[in-house]
């Protein structure tokens, strides 16, 4: 029996955000929160498999950090929601950041036809200046499942080196293992992207990503889709997911949220899974009143990766990762608070009403 059911590798910051829509330019306060693509997969299972206050389900997060009030506040929040953090490196922090810091990363939600924006201020972030030998894989690794993106892949010269022994570690210890493209821009370039993905894909099961991330990592681009995306036919993914299990056979399980955006405020959303015995496609949530939208393509990977730990049903876990990463975007931060029962009822066609 492994330790624990659930872990990840990632880079947290603590985020930084102006109230309502407010750009930072004009903001007098800010409020805090955490952005961990990786952490809140874990979060989010965690509270998942919440049964009379404790889960059934163990989690665990992986990343390194300096001993700053940062740091801390990440830590704690995480426990908060049942995560085992022990496996955290923190090291001393310099009082200036000069051997390493904690990232920070500011947003703006934006409304109406202004997207949100997100900054980063992550350079000399602990987690980039990690070196081969930091963590010992092999002995970390005690887990059913392990979990990591394209985010954390690309923030540090040896961070890709270090994501591929942690998969490899993983696959060696038995896990099944799961990868979100999670593509940025600001952090590489596309063609590092595809070159470090190459070295990464046999050692991955279950692959996830949103309609662009698929073209950007690996090169397969969905057909009859412009460069907006504003209108997107679910079935045009079945292709791409026949072609990532075609040249990767190792792959059992592709997953992509979709996204149509009507306006900063308004999106439609709907997501789709490939298994080795068909196509799933959920239903579309149309114009999803948007309070904020970071964190929902980690709330679907998070809904899916638990279903599947669950065992359930190929059609209930795309059913009820595309409701809860729906419910998502309706909660503030990235961490999606609503409960299993909630997902379940929006899934099964709930009203909006008022529940007493």
């Amino acid at each position: 029996m492994a330790k624990y059911d659930f872990m990840s590798f990632g880079e947290a910051m603590v985020r930084f955000t102006p109230p309502g829509h407010d750009r930072l330019g004009q903001a007098e306060e800010l409020q805090l929160g955490i952005a961990a693509a990786e952490l809140n997969c874990c979060v989010n299972i965690s509270n998942l498999s919440r049964k009379l206050l404790k889960p059934t389900l163990k989690t665990a997060y992986v990343t390194k950090l300096v001993d700053a009030w940062d740091g801390d506040y990440i830590i704690k929040h995480a426990q908060m929601h049942a995560v085992d953090m022990s496996n955290v490196v923190v090291e001393p922090y310099d009082k200036i950041g000069r051997n390493g810091r904690n990232g920070k990363c500011f947003i703006e939600v934006g409304i109406g036809p202004r997207p949100s924006y997100q900054t980063y201020d992550r350079g000399h972030s602990a987690v980039s200046r990690i070196q081969p030998g930091d963590i010992d894989w092999a002995k970390v690794l005690d887990t059913r499942w392990f979990h990591s993106t394209g985010i954390v892949t690309a923030v540090g010269e040896h961070t890709a080196t270090e994501v591929l022994a942690a998969l490899k570690a993983a696959k060696q210890n038995g896990a099944t293992t799961s990868f979100d493209l999670n593509y940025r821009h600001t952090l590489w370039s596309k063609e590092a992207a595809q070159a470090a993905m190459v070295e990464l894909m046999p050692y991955i099961d279950v692959i996830i990503g949103n309609e662009e991330d698929f073209e950007t990592m690996l090169g397969i681009k969905a057909e009859n889709t412009d460069e907006n995306y504003s209108k997107i036919d679910p079935m045009c993914y079945k292709k791409v997911a026949e072609k990532v299990m075609e040249k990767y056979p190792n792959v059992q399980v592709v997953g992509n949220s979709l996204r149509e955006v009507t306006s900063a405020c308004l999106n439609n959303w709907q997501c789709v899974m490939m298994t080795r015995n068909g196509y799933y496609v959920s239903r579309k949530y149309m114009n999803i009143e948007i309070y904020d939208r970071v964190g929902g393509g980690d709330s679907f990977a998070s809904g899916l990766i638990w279903c599947l730990l669950e065992g359930k049903p190929e059609q209930e876990c795309i059913d009820f990762a595309a409701a809860y990463s729906a419910l998502c975007h309706t909660i503030r931060n990235d961490w999606n608070l609503v409960t299993t029962e909630e997902a379940y009822d929006v899934m099964n066609g709930g009203s909006a009403r008022v529940k007493r």
